[in-house]
């Protein structure tokens, strides 16, 4: 299997049995992500060594206004798209097996949680995984320790309070917070 293989397969929200062929690619993947990820977080690099890594982590080279701060972590790697001009601060978890894609000027606080599976809900087949992509559109702001929540689409220039918990998608220009989190306003232009 190959990580476009793979790819495809979870863009059509392919069931990934446990013990399959399917699931042991994604364990070699997070094996090379976990190898790259360990260099980021390891020791100073400067901001173009982060891009270097970053790029080599996601398969792509990442656009010059590309921004980390590390530690970073996620478990596959391979399956996240960026726009331009994207920052990410310290301490995130990306588990991006079912797709993460981050639009142009999206700025992702500390701590913050995007999760792509969702374990099988039968005890028999719990090891089970269903993915699905989370896509932020353009100049979103996600604040510190919020969790997006697999399947969830956040619209164009949205903001995502510190500690939410975002289960729904979110609307183009809407402040959402909580657990789970609400639109508490609209942003006028």
């Amino acid at each position: 299997m190959t990580y476009e293989e793979y790819k495809r397969l979870t863009a059509e929200g392919s069931y990934l049995a446990a013990g399959s062929d399917v699931h042991k690619f994604m364990h070699f993947a997070s094996q090379q992500a976990i190898t790259v990820t360990m260099e980021i977080n390891s020791c100073y690099h400067t901001p173009q060594e982060i891009r270097e890594l970053f790029s080599e982590l996601v398969g792509y080279r990442v656009d010059e206004g590309f921004g980390l701060f590390p530690p970073f972590y996620t478990d596959f790697g391979k399956n996240i798209k960026l726009g331009k001009n994207v920052f990410i601060n310290a301490g995130c978890c990306f588990q991006d097996q079912g797709g993460i894609e981050l639009g142009d000027g999206c700025l992702i606080g500390h701590q913050v949680v995007i999760a792509t599976l969702n374990h099988d809900m039968c005890p028999e087949r719990r090891g089970g995984m269903l993915p699905k992509k989370v896509v932020l559109g353009k100049n979103v702001w996600v604040g510190a320790h919020a969790t997006i929540l697999p399947g969830v689409t956040i619209g164009d220039n949205a903001v995502i309070a510190a500690g939410a918990v975002v289960t729904k998608d979110v609307p183009a220009n809407a402040v959402v917070g909580g657990v789970p989190a609400k639109v508490l306003k609209m942003i006028e232009e």
